[in-house]
């Protein structure tokens, strides 16, 4: 950012432009004070305003960062917006999108003056740039005005079903702003919420699921076709929308399933061990033990957010954690653990908060952090708060086996220089001793040795815990009853003297001989002690009264006497009743027969409690869990219904193909021109003839050149011949011989529909009209330019008991589902005897969809057989996790593909390749510059190597040094374009437009590497 340097002329006057929110300031000299004391500020920011008047762009876009790194700083720049607001409308991309950025940040403040260019922000919403787009509808949402309501309904519509994800995403955000303006408008946006939660967009869902949250936390029915969905997209949403979507699903999944902490049944996930179970495992009273049999979209929930505990991201881990805390069965919790613990390393922010958490958890299963108990060992660094919390969770985690050495540890603490710690680590002995009865003696020799400690602190709150501790057993420890009244006149902590009166009276009767004496030496300083400690002598003083009267009588008439006048009106009051109670007297009534019950009634020993026990009705990582109390906006978790509802309400129907009414139409269209047109049947039979035209000359052309195969050839010819006598033969046309690729076109296509297809897909998109998008109907499916014949372990047979299984990618069409990538399996016995029954067992995630080969009765020893898998990765380069079985074994597997197997190639024009490229531009752009080897810099090189990281068709190019290259994903059938530009030396630029925003980058860092390398 450039500034302007104060300059003076020879006359001692000044020319300065000065920055917005800056003040002048007096210098040391005449002329600079004089400057300084009677200078105006009306000519403040005219070089700023004069730029943004100017006719050139440059110097409005440089005015326009030095103002935006001026907000950036705090400084004020509202004054400008009229000079700022005059260039909304310009053609610059660049200078429009910093000018909606200052609208943002000040367009509430300005109403009026914002709501002057409302008609240009309305054209803004229909800019080709999807970014403009996005902000237009962000400062719009930011004019909190009533009157434009209506318009920000329309906007945020519109948006909803823009093509940009980033703009969709815009939507969400607008909506809360939108709701808290006017919170009429809420059925409104509830539609517009569940058309944006059916998105398929990882941008999309954090967002509108936070959108959710604001305006209908309530109407979980919008999640139920949308649930399965979240949990497949969690793992490549943004982290805060990762946060987000957790804890919506665990409100969610505490509504929809039952609890899967029953105790009166048996966790069973496989219900085939409940078939083959004996009578034997029936009670005595003859009724079987209920089995929890887990929702499979439970199961779901919990899969799919388990690998986020690796998440970089703090916020998401601890998500993560309350979610298993508050829906897994209590086995699995325990995975949490290690997660939370790494999380220690952070900042005191972050370990705070973390420390809350484990010490909530630690309180109900101390199993889970025991084995990580020196990690919460204080150290010299940490913060008081930080010191405490670790105390709470190593009180917590004490038991019979490591009680020695926490206490050790404890032993280091109380000497600490922080005295708040010092005596939270005497409460933490002292509920040591309460919890564990082995130890209580020790500890309450440990806390009398602290009695005689030089710290006022330290000795105070031993006091306060050694009377708690003597309550429990006070019988047996009169000594230490003793010693305490020994060193009371050097006790000064009121609470402590108080502590110590309070010991003497309960237990006067066993210090007949001290209590007496300690009471005449209270009667000397009852005018200069504090109020909680007269209180305490008032009690004594009646207590001694009613066992002891021949010695206390008169003491304990003076104390009264004192306490009658005393300037509090507590200990008047209290003085008052004593008095009644205990000295008889025409006026005091039958009460005084009752004294001696009411003062010496024996009373319940204290329960040293843990204050994080009450935190567990507050949902974990919440605000509300953190401060204790129930902050604003806070959603209470749900108690689990005693009966799980309906699950088919999560069921989403499954819509046909497209493709399938493509061809289909095709087909028809192709047909009705011929005059036999008397039904659908009748156009199949007649298609089908056509085909067999083909199919015969094509078969007499490879007689001439192949005799082995003209016999197969004739007899399907002879078929074909018989099938015409059945059906009107349609007038002759000159057949042309299908090349290579013809016929793989039409053998794709046959897996898709069931009408048989001889056309290439680019001449039926041209015969056939269709309401499919451009690029759906120019975008070609080709053969793979490059297999890799490169294949990866699945099971080594060390591991798999001597079943070896191997896997690589073939790269072609999937024939069981089109969304599915294929996969080739090599299995090999390399035992001496045979292995039954090899076949696919459980998989990973539940939802995971694979088509799994059939089941192989006997693999022989050395011998090998290749099968192939089917399996749908949803976009993801998540590993598809499953079991490989035999006969006697299970062995978990893993397929973990590269990004580059997940697409399938494509061809289109040049043409067509830009025109696409030019609709995913912004987040859905990823570029770098590498250095290339010197081999990649030719056409064929570059092909190969493209191909070989990523199963992608090559697009022709007019130009020598652009390289293109298209495909799509098999999941979603999302554009993947890959462009290579070669500048000088050795430099390329890599190009990758694609709206998955994930698999964008990894490409390209798989390609940077592979075209960098000889």
């Amino acid at each position: 950012m450039s500034t302007n340097n104060l300059s003076y002329n020879d006359q001692g006057g000044s020319d300065s432009a000065v920055e917005v929110g800056q003040e002048t300031t007096p210098t040391s000299s005449n002329a600079g004070a004089g400057f300084g004391l009677f200078s105006t500020n009306f000519k403040k920011n005219d070089d700023l305003k004069e730029m943004l008047e100017s006719n050139k762009d440059s110097l409005k876009l440089d005015a326009m960062k030095r103002i935006i790194a001026l907000i950036a700083k705090g400084k004020n720049a509202s004054e400008l917006f009229p000079a700022v607001v005059k260039n909304v409308a310009s053609k610059n991309i660049e200078l429009k999108k910093l000018v909606y950025v200052y609208l943002v940040r000040y367009a509430e403040e300005q109403q009026d003056l914002a709501l002057l260019s409302i008609s240009t922000f309305q054209r803004a919403l229909k800019d080709p740039n999807q970014l403009i787009r996005a902000s237009a509808l962000r400062v719009l949402s930011s004019i909190r005005v009533p009157i434009i309501v209506p318009i920000m309904m329309l906007a945020i519509k519109e948006a909803a079903s823009d093509m940009s994800p980033y703009v969709r995403k815009t939507s969400a955000h607008a909506i809360q702003k939108l709701y808290s303006l006017d919170p009429d408008q809420k059925e409104h946006l509830i539609e517009v919420i569940d058309k944006l939660l059916k998105d398929k967009s990882t941008l999309v869902a954090g967002s509108v699921v936070m959108a959710f949250e604001e305006v209908c936390p309530d109407r979980i029915d919008l999640i139920h076709k949308n649930y399965r969905k979240l949990c497949n997209l969690l793992v490549d949403v943004e982290e805060w929308g990762q946060v987000v979507i957790i804890t919506m699903l665990t409100r969610y999944a505490r509504t929809q399933f039952t609890s899967p902490w029953k105790e009166d049944g048996l966790f069973d996930e496989n219900s085939e061990t409940a078939f083959y179970e004996s009578d034997e495992k029936k009670t005595k009273n003859g009724d079987e033990k209920k089995s929890y049999m887990m929702d499979p979209d439970h199961r779901l929930l919990l899969r799919n957010t388990k690998p986020l505990l690796q998440s970089r991201n703090t916020a998401v881990v601890v998500s993560v954690a309350q979610l298993y805390w508050h829906l897994a069965p209590k086995h699995e919790v325990g995975v949490i653990t290690k997660s939370l613990v790494r999380l220690l390393r952070s900042h005191r922010e972050v370990q705070y908060v973390v420390l809350q958490n484990i010490a909530t958890m630690s309180i109900q299963r101390k199993g889970m952090f025991e084995p990580y108990m020196k990690s919460f060992y204080v150290r010299s660094t940490d913060a008081t708060h930080i010191k405490s919390l670790k105390l709470e969770i190593l009180t917590s985690l004490a038991n019979e086996a490591n009680i020695s050495t926490i206490l050790r540890e404890f032993q280091t603490y109380v000497k600490s220089q922080d005295k708040q710690f010092a005596a939270g680590t005497i409460q933490a002995i002292g509920r040591c001793a309460t919890n564990i009865s082995e130890v209580t003696d020790t500890c309450l020799q440990g806390l009398v040795l602290l009695l005689s400690n030089r710290d006022e602190t330290v000795v105070a709150e031993s006091v306060v815990v050694i009377k708690k501790l003597l309550q429990t057993q006070p019988t047996q420890h009169s000594d230490i009853i003793k010693h305490m009244a020994k060193l009371f006149d050097n006790i000064a902590v009121p609470m402590a003297r108080a502590s110590i009166l309070w010991l003497m009276g309960e237990y006067c009767e066993r210090v007949p001989q001290i209590a007496p004496d300690v009471l005449r030496k209270m009667a000397k300083s009852f005018t200069s002690e504090e109020d909680i400690v007269k209180l305490q002598t008032v009690n004594l003083a009646a207590k001694l009264y009613l066992t002891n009267s021949k010695q206390t009588k008169l003491l304990t008439q003076y104390i009264l006497n004192l306490g009658k006048y005393d300037q509090n009106y507590d200990i008047r009051d209290r003085t008052r009743f004593i008095r009644q109670l205990i000295v008889p007297n025409e006026k005091s009534g039958a009460l005084g027969k009752y004294a001696r019950r009411i003062l010496l009634a024996p009373k319940p020993a204290p329960v040293l409690e843990s204050t994080y026990k009450d935190r567990d009705r507050y949902q974990l990582g919440t605000l509300s869990h953190t401060i204790n109390t129930k902050a604003s906006g806070y959603l209470e978790l749900s108690d689990w219904p005693a009966v799980a509802p309906d699950q088919s309400v999560r069921n989403v129907e499954v819509i046909e193909p497209v493709r399938r009414s493509i061809f289909t139409s095709t087909a028809r269209s192709r047909s009705s021109p011929r005059p036999y047109t008397k039904g659908g049947h009748d156009q199949f039979r007649h298609f089908n003839t056509a085909e067999s035209d083909e199919e015969k000359s094509s078969s007499q052309s490879s007689e001439e050149s192949d005799k082995s195969s003209s016999q197969s050839e004739k007899s399907s010819s002879e078929s074909d011949s018989e099938q015409k006598k059945t059906t009107k033969k349609p007038p002759q046309k000159k057949t042309v011989k299908p090349t290579a690729k013809d016929r793989y076109y039409n053998e794709l296509f046959n897996t898709y529909s069931c009408v048989p297809v001889s056309l290439s897909l680019f001449s039926l998109c041209i015969l056939t009209p269709c309401p499919l998008s451009c690029a759906a109907l120019l975008l070609q499916v080709s053969g793979p330019a490059f297999v890799p014949e490169k294949s990866h372990d699945l099971l080594h047979r060390m591991t798999g008991k001597g079943l070896s299984a191997q896997y690589q990618f073939p790269r072609q069409p999937c024939l069981y589902q089109p969304t599915m990538v294929s996969v080739q399996i090599s299995l090999t016995n390399t035992t001496d005897h045979p292995l039954e029954q090899i076949h696919i067992g459980d998989r990973d995630p539940t939802g995971l969809d694979m088509h799994c080969f059939n089941a192989i009765e006997c693999l022989l020893p050395e011998a090998s057989v290749t099968v192939s898998l089917g399996v749908d990765f949803n976009d993801s380069t998540q590993a598809a996790n499953f079991q490989l079985c035999t006969k006697e074994d299970q062995f978990s597997v893993s397929i973990q593909p590269a990004v580059g197997e997940l697409f399938l190639p494509a061809t289109m024009t040049e043409q067509d390749f830009r025109k696409e490229q030019g609709k995913l531009l912004g987040m859905n752009e990823s570029s770098a510059t590498i250095t290339m080897a010197a081999e990649n810099t030719t056409r064929q090189p570059i092909s190969r190597q493209v191909a070989t990281v990523a199963n992608l068709g090559v697009v022709p190019s007019g130009q020598d040094n652009i390289h293109r290259f298209a495909g799509k994903t098999a999941s979603s059938g999302a554009l993947v374009l890959v462009t290579v530009e070669l500048r000088e030396l050795s430099a390329a630029l890599i190009t990758i437009n694609t709206e998955k925003s994930v698999m964008g980058p990894m490409l390209l860092r798989d390609l940077k590497r592979a075209l960098a390398r000889a």
